[in-house]
């Protein structure tokens, strides 16, 4: 597909103002598509750093995931400037860091929000388009997160599983209509994102006699050590990304990094017990784990 034929499609990509979403949004300007990238409204200024500039093939424009007024605007200013919007990345979401007893019910909103519930509202926007003209891709960033779960990210595996099964669900409903659905997994990125994590209102994980603090401590460590010394980045994540927008029928699941394919291949050839004992044994610092603390309170 050659230039020309890109600057008639036209994306909305959620989250582009760093990361994935800003390394996507390069790409696209650079090969002529038109592209909407939607920023949260106290991350709008970082596109004035990005060396991007607003033009006619590119708009950025303020998108809260749980404002779902500011989802009809961006999605209705769209279809008023250009009639159309082909393709819908959603890639913005958050991540809390956070043992199961330790969230709020609230917590547990604020998570889901952004990452299943802002991204399914955004697809039912652009769904009727895409299957009027009988084309169109959905493209939703997971993570490796969506195939397993670790202690102390137990609502953030929660909430790109619950995307990972509307998503799987979607590409059975959207095939006969010409819509394609894909799940873009990547595991550990070299990125600033763990400086971004979140923790439920009013805990302090560093407090050495808290019940976790040696589940905190010590997976904080571990997450830490593997963004630092991946080969991924957001730039190969972008590169995945771009290659699915060109595919006419790409695949519902792009392993996007190695270590996401190698999660994979351990949970289709182990038998689940060994694999969850396995990895339970590869915990860091797992013997320090359950022994009785000096202050069993609540820590918020």
């Amino acid at each position: 597909m050659h230039n020309g034929q890109h600057a008639q499609r036209v994306v909305l990509v959620t989250g582009a103002s760093t990361g994935i979403g800003l390394a996507l949004t390069r790409l696209l300007v650079a090969v002529d598509f038109r592209v909407i990238a939607t920023a949260r409204p106290e991350s709008l200024p970082r596109f004035a750093d990005s060396g991007l500039v607003e033009s006619e093939r590119l708009l950025f424009r303020q998108l809260e995931l749980g404002d779902f007024e500011s989802h009809k605007a961006v999605v209705a200013e769209a279809f008023s400037r250009w009639g159309r919007i082909d393709v819908l990345v959603n890639n913005a979401g958050i991540a809390y860091r956070s043992v199961v007893e330790d969230m709020s019910a609230n917590d547990e909103l604020q998570q889901l929000t952004p990452n299943y519930l802002g991204p399914m509202n955004l697809i039912r926007l652009v769904l009727p388009f895409m299957r009027r003209q009988r084309a169109g891709h959905i493209i939703n960033v997971s993570s490796v997160s969506g195939m397993m779960a670790m202690p102390t990210m137990a609502s953030y595996s929660a909430s790109k599983w619950a995307l990972e099964g509307a998503s799987e669900a979607l590409w059975y409903e959207m095939r006969p209509w010409g819509v394609r659905v894909c799940l873009i997994e990547p595991g550990f990125i070299h990125s600033t994102a763990f400086q971004q994590v979140r923790y439920p209102q009013g805990l302090d994980p560093t407090r050495p006699e808290a019940p976790y603090a040696p589940y905190y401590r010590h997976m904080s460590r571990l997450v830490q050590r593997l963004m630092d010394y991946t080969l991924a980045t957001p730039e190969s994540i972008a590169a995945q990304i771009l290659r699915v927008i060109h595919q006419a029928d790409p695949p519902l699941r792009v392993l996007a990094t190695f270590d996401a394919q190698l999660f994979l291949l351990l949970r289709r050839l182990m038998p689940r017990a060994l694999y969850h004992r396995l990895l339970y044994l590869c915990l860091p610092g797992v013997r320090e784990w359950g022994k009785e603390p000096a202050d069993d309170t609540p820590t918020h």
